[in-house]
This record gives structure tokens, C-alpha cells and sequence, in this order.
């Protein structure tokens, strides 16, 4: 943990680099905003407008927009193992399809939050349908990675929806705040009728086994609006060893403490205290909190696997190659779920769809 500086909540303040770096216990932020055109019939990208997008290795943007490593113009990321660690996927415009190596599946869209622990290990694809024909379909995804105890790391994989209309939101003068884990206790007692700061808002239960759900790791994911001339406290962490970063993307207004600290930085602050908050500017600001009690353990890291050790890494490539983590039970590595908005998820084990 970094020293504090006298008086000053600001412990660090940094331009963000793509993909966002985490601080323990978090990985890494994927931040991805893309403009894609209208799709074709296969609701993919038209093949006239592939030029400069080659099949399974698009991540250079050239015209707004990139395929990723999905083939025959469908973005997204077919079918990939994940070990060690945990994938938040916060959707802002688009939709998602899922489906994985347990047989969950399911389509989500603005707003909706989905929450991975892979655990012992699990396949999924994640692939970006778009479904509007007539015109563009803006995309913008953030997925956080989040890093598990080496006690918890085989724990069995598990996914949960988390729909929009469910996440709990705590809004005060132009202010919102989107809870996706952490407890948030509310600082503005003129809120209540008896002049005390209301009762604490619990966030959604996600997945069983997720090291989040533990009351020593005190992981908070908010994501943080604040209109021109809002103004919004944060309340303090409860445990000393918590570690708080603001990553902020949207807007260049906004002050920590009263500090100007400008747009696009990660801001690391003292997580013990309330934090101030406020917009000086005429336009919105945006920004996601992360925050946690690091788990101050080794890492290391492949493209898809996160272990303690090499030989835990070695060991995970080669479990993979002998047990596929349960194989793959799609027709093809890229699963896409059909026409139509609808938002759904089936899940292994249950013969209902859920709905939002």
C-alpha cells in the first residue's frame, strides 16, 4: 500500500492506459467502446465492411470498431478457458451472448451486469450479436478481471445474471451510484426524515464461491455518474488494509477532496475516510470504483489462467488439454442465440429461462 500523504486523500493520480491496470486484488479493466455499423443477416458485421479486419486477431480499431477473435464478422471472443479468477461484465450499450462449458447460456443487454468465477476452470464464448439491421449498433462493455485467494482458486466455476432493473443505485442531487458489490452507506443525512444518513444498501448476492462475498476482502465495484454540479460523499472502507481506485473516463470535471484531478486517470485514494466527490464542469463525469483488501500473494498470469506458481500454470494448460474443463457442448465455438432483443439466461441444471 502506498503512503498516505498529509491531509491529502490523494494517494496517486495517473493517466489510464488501455486496458485499465488493476490494483490488488483486482487484474485489469477492459474498457471497450465500439461503433459498429449495422449488421447483415447473420446479424455480423456486412462483409463489405471487413476490409482492414482480419478474421480472429481484430484488436486494432481501424474504423471504430473491432472484430476481436470472432470469425465471419461476428465480434466477440469465441469459446476460451479461464482459471484462477473471476470476470464482472458491466454492459453499457449492446448486447452479449454467453454460453459456456457447464451449458449456461444466455443474452444480455445495457445495464445488466454478468458475474463469472471460473474457479477449477470452465470455457465460455462471449460474442457481440448485432442485432439492429437498419442502423448502428453502439457497444460499450466493461469487464473487470478479479483476482482469487490461492485457497479459493478451485473452487467450481459458476455464472450469475445480475439484470439492470435488479442492481440497487443510490441517487442524491445529480448523483447516482450503481452498487455491483459492496456494501454503500449513504452520507447525506438530509436524505432522512430523522436527520440520520439512511440504512445501508446491500448489493446483489452474485456467484456462491466469489471471493467477493467474503466480508474480509470488502470488494466494492461502484460505478459513479455525477451531472454538472453534483456532489456526492463516499463513504469510508471498514477494514484497514482496504485499498480504493477511482478510474475515471468520462468527463475532465471532476474534483476528489476538492482537487482537480482532470480526465482519464486512475486515481488511487485513502480508502478509510469519506471522500468528497463533486462535477465543476457543465458536462457529465463518469467513473468506476474498485476497491478491496489485495491479497498480497504471488501472481502469475497467461492470457487466461491466473495461479500462484509456474507449475500451477503449467498445470492448468495441461488439465485443459486433457479435460477440455468439461468440453464444449455448441455446435460452434462462437454461439450466437437468434434474432430479437429479448434478454434471457438458461442455466445448467435448471429447466426455466430467467428473465429480467
Amino acid at each position: 500500500m502506498m503512503d498516505p500523504i498529509q491531509d491529502n486523500p490523494i494517494l496517486e493520480c495517473i493517466e489510464l492506459t488501455q486496458p485499465w491496470v488493476g490494483i490488488d486484488p483486482f487484474l485489469v479493466c477492459a474498457h471497450h467502446v465500439e461503433h459498429y455499423p449495422a449488421g447483415d443477416e447473420h446479424y455480423a458485421v456486412p462483409e463489405s465492411h471487413r476490409v482492414g479486419h482480419p478474421a480472429g486477431s481484430d484488436f486494432g480499431n481501424p474504423d471504430g470498431y473491432s472484430l476481436y477473435s470472432g470469425a465471419d464478422g461476428m465480434p466477440g471472443f469465441p469459446n476460451h478457458p479461464h482459471r484462477g479468477m473471476e470476470t464482472v461484465s458491466i454492459l453499457q450499450k449492446g448486447y452479449v451472448d454467453h454460453a459456456d462449458s457447464l451449458g449456461n447460456s444466455g443474452r444480455y443487454g445495457p445495464g445488466d451486469v454478468q458475474w463469472m468465477t471460473a474457479g477449477g476452470g470452465i470455457q465460455h464464448a462471449e460474442m457481440f450479436p448485432l442485432l439492429s439491421q437498419d442502423q448502428p449498433n453502439e457497444f460499450e462493455l466493461f469487464q473487470v478481471w478479479l483476482n482469487m485467494p490461492g485457497r479459493k482458486k478451485m473452487v467450481h466455476p459458476e455464472y450469475k445474471m445480475m439484470w439492470d432493473a435488479h442492481i440497487p443505485h443510490y441517487q442524491h442531487g445529480g448523483a447516482d451510484v450503481k452498487i455491483i458489490a459492496g456494501t454503500y452507506q449513504p452520507q447525506e443525512p438530509e436524505q432522512s426524515a430523522d436527520g440520520f444518513a439512511p440504512v445501508s444498501i446491500q448489493p446483489i448476492v452474485p456467484t456462491l464461491d466469489t471471493w467477493a462475498a467474503d466480508p474480509r476482502s470488502e470488494v466494492a465495484i461502484w460505478m459513479i455518474t455525477l451531472e454538472p454540479g453534483a456532489r456526492q460523499t463516499l463513504p469510508a472502507a471498514q477494514l484497514a488494509q482496504t485499498q480504493r481506485t477511482l478510474y475515471v473516463y468520462t468527463g475532465i470535471g471532476l474534483l476528489v477532496d476538492g482537487q482537480d484531478v482532470g480526465g482519464n486517470k486512475r486515481v488511487r485514494v485513502l480508502a478509510q475516510a469519506a471522500l468528497p466527490l463533486a462535477n465543476r464542469s457543465a458536462h457529465t463525469v463518469r467513473l468506476m470504483l474498485l476497491q478491496g483488501v489485495p491479497l498480497n500473494e504471488p501472481v502469475v498470469r497467461s492470457t487466461v489462467y491466473v495461479t500462484n506458481t509456474i507449475e500451477e500454470l503449467h498445470q492448468a494448460k495441461r488439465d485443459f488439454q486433457r479435460t477440455q474443463f468439461g468440453g464444449w457442448p455448441w455446435e460452434t465455438r462462437q454461439p450466437m442465440h437468434g434474432p430479437g432483443y429479448e434478454r434471457f439466461a438458461r442455466y445448467m441444471g435448471r429447466s426455466d429461462v430467467e428473465k429480467p
